[in-house]
């Protein structure tokens, strides 16, 4: 992309290198302050600082790249005439290009799951449509090649999806860049100006490619072998119909912005939006995309490999219909008995057969081709980790369940959505609260520390003022019963993420792990930012994210002065305290004290509810002639404790107490059954592209496999009194 251009005092675009105050020189802020400095920005959102997003946006450039190369050959193959020849060199890029961005759209979903909290993997955002769409096409396109290279057949196809699948990847690129989205998309730029040469930049490309194939229409060679039902290439050029059909089903309804846009560009209002339910609307027609790319992707491969023979096929296809109805009878057995998840939608059933024959079909060719050469199963192995995905989606997705239900009839917060006080579970601090099959305890918000191999209690770091990211330790940070740092020493935290503890105990086996759902406070982006901790099982993950916290600032009740003397009792509203002495101490944290100052602490025995005892220690300091209070807050009752005052005369002494909310989270918990089949699948499927790269390649080199020249075609023309002449 060109970013600007400067002829003599014409200047076209600017360079983002470029500081403000470079450019507007005048601006009266540099004028009043020629030496000013911006403060610092607002930093990268939150939710972005994982290491997912290091690697999955480069490899989705990666993958848009390389459909530059398919696209390359058969604008190549058209300028100079080779229709054919293109095929071969361009097939290993195009499934370089389908893993590349089935990889990095997997990651971005796994980066959605961990991360973000709307409790899934993908939301049908434009921008995710996006990618989506050239994906399907590109996947569309290999068939109709590998088609050609058996047949002969679907070269004008192959031509128009391998072109399309790159002009859609400019079409995504406008689409992110151009600000269209507008609030449509959580991933759109707002508009950087840039939208007209997105838009030239995209329209020189479909100009050039589209007049070219016109151009060569008439070039393009079309087959005259009949194909009936009977024929492999039939089904696998139905298997691309399906793929370009669910590709057109995303584009319609994600170009929604782009009509408004340019209908308002030519001088008409509309008022299109996008479905209110995205998820629902989306998901109701890819479903039997699913289970026409699951069922064709069994039978076409059984087609393929047995030489288009009926008798063959037919008794091929016994063995995988049988296995299928019995797994699938058993799974939906197994739900009515409750062991496992209860399916009674009848398109999930559907979706789950086709998934299943795709399984039992592809692997029973894999273990017939692998004794010939385990190369050619690339396509049986990913076509299994497609329908194995399907399923993960299906029962992830589909079967889905909130385990944490407000079953205790209060409503939280008239302030929260009805999502937020139905859904889920109310958490005071070292209080525990049944939760379905677990009973669960907060214990509290911890930090990370670097060098230190577990998340620190906030309450065993003294954070210093001067260094956010620094702290004195409370008291020795020992793990595995090995001091990693000693009690004064300064450490190094990372404040920005609060994980909030949660233990959670399983009633039938008193079994217990403990998740660390964590939280932002950022309020240059939007304030309260949360995201999951996820217990991952064999059959089901446990996905626990926060709702709401407790807030940082607190609201604290006027201050009530008692006066005590050792052994006495103080009333703190819902719980009561008794002064069990007074002790003097000769460090306090942030105070360096002289021979002539004098600090002592109270040692207040609190009672909590069901008896729970706690201590607090607020300190009294004489220092320099003035004095000093040090208030012990204790988070789990809400309690703020101030030694106000000593009376040696009366040998009594004053104590304040201030309260307040006491700590609490308000969590969200689902189980995500099978999710695993999803990752494992996504797994398999790319290392079934990967094999079917290293054969096509390997035949891209072999001179002897090269396609015969178009008999119309400039090359074939030059080279023919050659070969005659050979022969």
């Amino acid at each position: 992309m060109i970013l600007g251009v400067v002829i003599g005092n014409l200047k076209i675009g600017s360079s983002p290198f470029i500081l403000l105050r470079d450019f507007m020189v005048d601006a009266p802020v540099f004028k009043l302050n020629p030496n000013y400095i911006p403060a610092d920005g607002t930093g990268l959102n939150p939710l972005l600082q994982n290491y997912w997003m290091v690697i999955h946006p480069p490899t989705l450039f990666l993958g848009f790249a390389a459909t530059l190369v398919p696209f390359a050959f058969a604008i190549a193959g058209l300028w100079k005439g080779e229709i054919k020849e293109w095929i071969k060199p361009a097939l290993p890029w195009a499934l370089f290009a389908g893993v590349v961005l089935g990889i990095g759209t997997m990651m971005g979903a796994y980066w959605a799951y961990e991360t973000l909290n709307f409790g899934g993997y993908w939301n049908w955002d434009p921008v995710e449509n996006a990618v989506y769409i050239p994906w399907l096409v590109v996947v569309a396109a290999i068939h109709t090649m590998i088609i050609y290279k058996r047949s002969k057949a679907a070269l004008h196809t192959t031509f128009i999806l391998t072109i399309t699948s790159f002009l859609l990847v400019l079409y995504a690129t406008f689409l992110t860049r151009s600000g269209i989205l507008g609030n449509a998309s959580v991933h759109s730029f707002t508009d950087l100006g840039l939208s007209g040469q997105l838009f030239a930049y995209l329209a020189a490309f479909v100009v050039l490619a589209v007049g070219l194939l016109v151009w060569r229409w008439k070039s393009i060679p079309a087959t005259q072998k009949e194909l009936t039902t009977y024929n492999s290439e039939f089904w696998v050029f139905i298997g691309a119909a399906v793929l370009c059909l669910g590709a057109f089903q995303v584009l319609v309804t994600t170009s929604i912005p782009v009509y408004n846009a340019f209908m308002g560009f030519i001088g008409f209002k509309t008022n299109l939006a996008l479905p209110a339910d995205q998820i629902a609307h989306y998901t109701k027609f890819q479903l039997w995309l699913g289970v026409g790319i699951a069922l064709l992707s069994g039978f076409a491969q059984l087609m393929w490999w047995q030489k288009n023979d009926k008798e063959k096929v037919g008794n091929a296809l016994v063995v995988p219909v049988i296995l299928t109805l019995l797994f699938v009878s058993l799974i939906l057995v197994l739900g009515r008995l409750n062991i496992g998840p209860k399916i009674n939608n009848p398109v999930y059933i559907v979706l789950l057969v086709a998934a299943f024959f795709a399984v039992i079909a592809n692997l029973g060719m894999i273990l017939t081709l692998v004794k010939r050469k385990a190369i050619l199963t690339g396509g049986a192995v990913s076509h299994i980790g497609i329908a194995l995905m399907l399923i993960g989606i299906l029962y992830s997705s589909g079967y889905s369940t909130i385990v944490s239900l407000n079953t205790s009839g209060l409503l939280y917060s008239r302030d929260f959505s009805d999502e937020i006080n139905r859904d889920n579970v109310l958490l005071f601090r070292n209080n525990s609260a049944d939760m379905g099959k677990y009973q669960l305890t907060y214990k509290g918000k911890f930090l990370e520390v670097e060098d230190f191999p577990e998340y620190v209690n906030k309450q065993l770091l003294f954070p210093l003022e001067t260094d956010n990211y620094r702290a004195l330790a409370r008291a020795d940070l020992k793990y595995k019963d090995k001091v990693y740092f000693k009690t004064g020493d300064t450490i190094s935290i990372y404040p920005e993420n609060t994980y909030y503890q949660i233990e959670y105990k399983e009633k039938s086996t008193n079994n217990t792990f403990t998740l660390y759902p964590r939280s932002q406070v950022n309020e240059e982006m939007g304030g309260f930012l949360a995201s999951p901790d996820i217990r991952n099982g064999l059959t089901s993950d446990l996905y626990t994210h926060l709702s709401a916290i407790a807030p940082e600032e607190k609201e604290w009740s006027e201050l009530k002065e008692q006066k005590l003397t050792i052994g006495d009792t103080l009333f703190l509203n819902d719980y009561f305290a008794v002064l069990k002495g007074i002790e003097p101490v000769r460090q306090v944290e942030g105070i360096t004290l002289g021979d002539k100052d004098v600090a002592v602490q109270a040692d207040l025995k609190i009672y909590g509810e069901n008896n729970r005892e706690y201590h607090g220690h607020p300190i009294f300091v004489i220092k320099d002639g003035m004095v000093g209070r040090i208030p012990e807050v204790i988070e789990d009752l809400g309690l703020r404790l101030t030694f106000m005052n000593i009376d040696p005369q009366s040998n009594s002494f004053t104590m304040g107490v201030n309260t307040t909310q006491k700590d609490y989270v308000i969590l969200k918990a689902m189980e995500k059954p099978f999710i695993n089949i999803l990752w494992i699948g996504t797994i398999l499927m790319s290392v079934g592209f990967v094999m079917a790269i290293v054969r096509r390649f390997k035949e891209s080199k072999d001179k002897n496999t090269d396609a015969a020249p178009d008999k119309g075609s400039a090359r074939s023309r030059a080279v023919r009194p050659k070969q005659v002449a050979k022969v």
